[in-house]
């Protein structure tokens, strides 16, 4: 209706106003008609094409917003800093790391590297683009820090899976005395794993009660992870009973809980109440769902979950959920089902499907199964990762994998296994052989791994 005035009016050739519908219509979502304004403009300035870049990169048109900064460029007009905060956001959802290089080469000659927005954009880009050395380089070279620049390492560490860095960089942060906000609390607790110490996560905690940070629902959202991956199902629980407003975040974090502690008709019931809640699920929703009827052997359930997602709430199944499906149907013993399921898949297998195939395989010592699986995984290029194990003892994680000999107690430790084999042996104990690895000679004959 404005835009309709505006022409009546005799607007249409100003070139604040066009800025102005440029930008209105961004922020509506409408960028078709934000990009017919921008078309239609006579006169265009840096405010112009900095507000269609923009809008580009707002609405998830990232490499269109890069293809336009060229051709701004070809027309001679000069980016400004905010034109560049949105170039370092299509960076960032690119994963562009050569284009950010690029962009930031510019930001340098510009002279706007210092403004600490775009310090910040910087970081993000380089952390979202796997480069953290590059984005700690600006972090520790800026000559002020705000809260944002402070998330955004911290964010960056987690994705990057350098939850120790992340841990190290905010004790410092608290003991020189930075005003810790609940965006840096709840970056913090993101980097938690199974193998982060639950020790430190009760220290967050407390920090939280401190700074009363428990009515922030993505703390909550945090801390509610945090224990269930540390192992602590009741702590979970109970912040989530006390949160004062959830959202979808919060409803799939304790699914998801109850889903990882094995009590899968738990986390059915939460969905059916998430359901009654209003809350509209999201894929990793039925992450969660399908890893709980996995667990509990529900697999019809599990089933009509899995068709809801395309069917029901116009979710695309990702490769993880075609995983889960693979899992559900093995541990049910239904392998000539997973097999077909894998088989009708319309993309290609992914390493998490030939995984979950290969333990299907395994529980039910189908050993030529798992060796052709193992055969089509290596033609495709696909290596099995390592499974780990850990234990949290006096505050310190110790991890441990497959003939692992890394740790530094490790000859203590298979000296102490030995002597208890031994004692195990003696009071009857015989190994399962069910599960003792086997492998196809040349010959086709089942042979024990040693």
């Amino acid at each position: 209706m404005v835009h309709a005035l505006v022409i009546l009016s005799g607007y249409r050739g100003e070139v604040t106003v066009g800025n102005a519908l440029i930008t209105s219509y961004s922020k509506c979502g409408c960028f078709g008609f934000a990009k017919k304004v921008f078309d239609e403009m006579v006169a265009r300035n840096i405010v112009t094409w900095t507000a269609v870049i923009s809008g580009l990169v707002q609405n998830g048109f990232y490499d269109y917003g890069l293809k336009l900064f060229t051709k701004m460029r070809d027309e001679f007009v000069d980016p400004n800093s905010l034109t560049y905060l949105s170039l370092l956001s299509a960076c960032s959802g690119l994963q562009a790391l050569r284009d950010g290089k690029q962009i930031h080469g510019l930001v340098l000659k510009l002279g706007c590297h210092s403004d600490m927005c775009i310090e910040s954009a910087l970081m993000d880009m380089y952390s979202k683009c796997g480069s953290m050395e590059d984005a700690l380089q600006i972090f520790y070279s800026a000559d002020k820090l705000d809260d944002v620049s402070m998330t955004v390492i911290l964010v960056g560490f987690a994705q990057n899976g350098l939850e120790e860095e992340a841990i190290q960089v905010f004790v410092k942060m608290v003991k020189s005395g930075i005003d810790i906000d609940p965006n840096m609390v709840s970056a913090i607790l993101g980097v938690f794993g199974a193998d982060t110490s639950m020790a430190f996560g009760q220290q967050i905690h407390s920090l939280v009660i401190k700074k009363r940070f428990g009515a922030n629902t993505y703390v909550s959202n945090g801390l509610m992870n945090m224990y269930s991956k540390c192992g602590t199902l009741e702590d979970s629980t109970k912040v989530f009973q006390r949160m004062p407003q959830k959202n979808s975040v919060s409803w799939n974090s304790i699914i998801a809980a109850f889903a990882r502690h094995g009590d899968g008709l738990k986390a059915i019931e939460l969905y059916e109440e998430m359901l009654s809640d209003g809350i509209e699920p999201t894929d990793v929703t039925f992450l969660s769902l399908l890893h709980a009827c996995s667990h509990v052997g529900l697999v019809d359930k599990g089933v009509e979950f899995f068709e809801s997602m395309s069917k029901v709430h116009q979710i695309n199944p990702r490769m993880e959920h075609c995983a889960c499906v693979v899992d559900m149907l093995g541990r049910a013993r239904l392998l000539s089902e997973a097999k077909d399921f894998v088989d009708k898949l319309p993309v290609k297998p992914g390493i998490l499907v030939w995984q979950a195939l290969l333990g299907a395989c395994a529980i039910h010592g189908k050993w030529r199964d798992r060796a052709m699986a193992i055969k089509r995984m290596k033609e495709a290029g696909l290596a099995k990762e390592t499974g780990i194990s850990w234990i949290e003892i006096e505050k310190n994680v110790h991890s441990f994998v497959v003939c692992d000999r890394m740790h530094p107690q490790a000859d203590s430790i298979y000296s102490v296994l030995a002597q208890m084999f031994l004692q195990l042996v003696d009071e009857g104990y015989q190994p399962d052989k069910r599960f003792i690895l086997y492998y196809l000679d040349q010959d086709e004959e089942m042979v024990a791994s040693p």
